[in-house]
């Protein structure tokens, strides 16, 4: 995520739209992915983009901006933008990371960048903080929450910015790249098959040969797993005696 924060612009008037818009372009880290007038097109921009970020304007026709949040399953980070100053207290009761009077002023403007970037630094460190096999984990999809043991994932594979993760009957998709979450995971239980797959090496349950010197893995859920030319060199490396 450090370096390019993809951001949706939520706000009923066109001219507040562009005045943010404006205040961006002085912060090319920041990617904009889309704009809104109303939060049901702010809810479908939303679920399809999954933004990093959005700019949301609170009074809108139809909803507000708090309506749209409590409508989301997953909440971005939210930077409100409102010509009203009385909702402050509202906007951080639903953890905004800072509210924004219109018109927007530039020195201002860039202090809720600055606030902006420090979280999502500290939310890139926390990514790297390695994860115990025995610890449980939080995974929320759509509607749909667990709290389960690490341990209990057997596979993991790469869904374009996603991936899916196996356990038990349930194959629930969080937004976190193969890479962030191999970073986190224990090499001595986890490892890497191929560019698309992440084994729990406690579900194997047969090693077979395959073509080219490849070892074909089958998991005691039936799953096959193949590893790539590379990784079959260093399972075997890894295994022996």
């Amino acid at each position: 995520m450090m370096g390019n924060y993809t951001t949706l612009i939520i706000d009923d008037e066109r001219l507040a739209r562009e005045e943010v818009r404006r205040a961006l372009e002085n912060h090319p880290e920041f990617t904009i992915v889309g704009e809104a007038n109303n939060a049901e097109v702010a809810k479908t921009l939303i679920e399809k983009e999954q933004p990093d970020i959005i700019f949301l304007d609170i009074h809108m026709p139809g909803k507000s901006g708090f309506d749209l949040l409590e409508e989301l399953g997953t909440v971005p980070e939210v930077v409100f933008t409102t010509a009203y100053d009385q909702y402050a207290v509202q906007a951080f009761e639903v953890n905004a990371l800072d509210y924004l009077v219109k018109p927007l002023r530039e020195e201002r403007f860039s202090k809720t960048i600055e606030k902006v970037k420090l979280e999502f630094k500290k939310q890139e460190e926390e990514l790297k903080v390695p994860l115990a096999s025995h610890q449980k984990i939080f995974i929320k999809d759509g509607e749909k929450v667990y709290f389960i043991v690490l341990a209990e994932v057997r596979l993991i594979e790469s869904m374009d910015n996603y991936a899916r993760l196996y356990f038990g009957d349930d194959k629930p998709m969080i937004k976190r790249s193969l890479n962030q979450l191999e970073e986190r995971l224990d090499p001595k239980i986890f490892f890497r098959a191929n560019r698309s797959q992440i084994i729990n090496t406690e579900y194997i349950k047969e090693i077979q040969p395959y073509f080219n010197n490849k070892l074909r893995l089958i998991l005691t859920t039936g799953e096959i797993v193949d590893l790539s030319s590379r990784q079959s060199v260093t399972f075997k490396k890894r295994n022996s005696l």
